[in-house]
């Protein structure tokens, strides 16, 4: 019986431990972003500007489509050499009127294709633009973007100066949260989000030689990559960005990630929309993990030109699959120990913090690096992107001098100096903080709506998306029919421009 306690005892000490493991991970793709000079992905080269055809996939668009088509004709690229091709989805708002007015003033620069049955997805509408595009030879390059994304001015060709090397099969952008201003606490959230998600942890990825994914709202494909992956952007998946992506880096080309190109994209301003965006990429991203099965965790893989195998790569993809059970199983753990040694789980409740603070120190100071303009806009939200709970916590760890008194005088420590009457509940926040994300979001629908904004506040943004996983694999696991259901667009970035 002795021996079982200490297995359980040990394995209980682990799990809490691994709860650090998603910030440790993003830390160490934060440290690599420094080595990305060493990859040479920004020395003057040869200059590369292809023959381009701007694809953008369009339902209801009316709103966002002309900034973005009279930007993307206005940008620093030789007017000869760059064509929009607007691929209508049988759209049922002014988005007809608008393109004709559109190919109207710019007659052959932009182009007008129209689907009178759709409503099948991105990917489907995708298809029916490629066809067209490669149906000629004109196209030497092909960018697919999103129609409420604005491009600044010397994004395609920061772009198309990678594909001067053959070896590089596509190249995708640094998408920016755009709506200035106009936005709100949401989407200051969401652009701190892509300075660690793009900015950071996209550079990380040029340094391990393999991209996770081309952002779909900007990413720019060789023909060549294009015909060699079959012409077509995969219908089977919620991800066809990301297979794309590995799909391009299979064949033994290169997806490059640029930090200097830089375009604007409207995101979601209410827990509604953010929902169902990130249900959808979630879905999408474990429906590519279990495509790509054969490849995860396997180095020697490399033979075949590419490093979609490598241990480090998987750890990353992994480490934020498994946040939510981590987070549950460190939890449980913390509460299985208090009730059976007290003095360890107190010692590990307080150096799970140490990390915790540790890492997002540095995350912090290493996001105002990455993106100081971005950063100055969304400060607050980043201090409190863990949420104000789990804030807290990290002060407490960081000023223990200060509050452990105050907890004495509060009669809320035993005489060994750990805390009693809030132990379970400290134990069990970083579960339950899932259930209250969830709760969130539902009350959007509801009377109660106002209360959404504050129990985000409280619980965190990085719990509304775990907890946006969790309903992804409860989704997955009842096989829920895989529904593109569009995030709507207001024209935000435009009016902040």
């Amino acid at each position: 019986m002795h021996v079982l306690n200490q297995i359980l005892h040990a394995v209980a000490t682990v799990l809490v431990l691994l709860g650090a493991v998603p910030l440790v991970v993003a830390i160490v793709q934060f440290l690599l972003v420094g080595l990305q000079r060493f990859r040479h992905l920004y020395e003057d080269g040869p200059p590369s500007m292809p023959r381009t055809v701007v694809l953008i996939p369009a339902w209801n668009e009316a709103p966002v489509l002309p900034a973005s088509v009279e930007g993307l004709l206005r940008m620093r690229y030789p007017p000869d050499r760059l064509r929009v091709v607007v691929v209508d989805d049988a759209s049922t708002d002014r988005t007809p009127e608008v393109m004709r007015e559109l190919t109207g003033r710019h007659p052959g620069r932009v182009v007008h294709l129209r689907r009178e049955n759709g409503g099948e997805g991105k990917a489907h509408t995708l298809n029916h633009g490629l066809a067209h595009v490669l149906d000629d030879d004109w196209a030497e390059a092909v960018l697919v973007m999103d129609a409420d994304v604005v491009f600044d001015r010397d994004a395609l060709l920061r772009m198309t100066r990678h594909l001067a090397d053959p070896g590089v099969g596509a190249v995708t952008a640094y998408i920016k949260e755009g709506s200035g201003r106009q936005g709100n606490y949401l989407t200051r959230y969401i652009a701190f989000e892509y300075i660690t998600a793009q900015a950071a942890a996209r550079r990380a990825q040029n340094v391990l030689g393999v991209v996770a994914c081309l952002a779909g709202g900007a990413q720019l494909h060789s023909r060549a990559s294009l015909e060699a992956i079959g012409g077509r952007i995969d219908t089977s998946t919620l991800a066809e960005d990301t297979v794309t992506t590995f799909e391009t880096q299979l064949t033994g080309r290169r997806v490059v990630f640029d930090g200097y190109a830089t375009v604007l994209a409207e995101e979601p301003g209410d827990l509604a929309g953010l929902w169902k965006q990130r249900l959808r990429w979630a879905r999408g991203n474990l429906q590519v993990t279990h495509r790509y099965r054969h490849l995860w965790f396997r180095p020697w893989k490399r033979r075949d030109g590419h490093r979609l195998g490598s241990v480090l790569f998987g750890l990353i993809w992994f480490s934020l699959l498994a946040t939510p059970v981590l987070l549950g199983l460190c939890s449980a753990s913390l509460l299985f120990l208090y009730f059976t040694d007290s003095d360890r789980s107190w010692e590990l409740f307080r150096w799970l913090w140490v990390v915790n603070l540790v890492c997002y120190l540095l995350i912090l100071l290493l996001s105002a690096v990455v993106d100081p303009g971005t950063f100055r806009r969304c400060w607050r939200e980043a201090l409190l992107y863990p949420g104000l709970v789990s804030t807290c916590f990290l002060v407490f760890t960081a000023l223990p001098g200060v509050f452990l008194p105050l907890l004495e005088r509060a009669g809320l420590l035993t005489d060994d100096g750990s805390p009693h009457l809030l132990m379970v509940c400290l134990y069990a926040w970083l579960g339950l903080s899932l259930p209250l994300a969830w709760a969130a979001k539902l009350l959007t629908g509801t009377r109660l709506r106002f209360l959404a904004p504050p129990l985000l506040t409280l619980v965190g943004y990085g719990s509304m998306l775990s907890a946006c996983l969790v309903a992804a694999w409860v989704q997955e696991r009842r096989k829920a029919d895989m529904t593109w259901d569009k995030t709507e667009k207001t024209g935000k970035v435009a009016a902040g421009r």
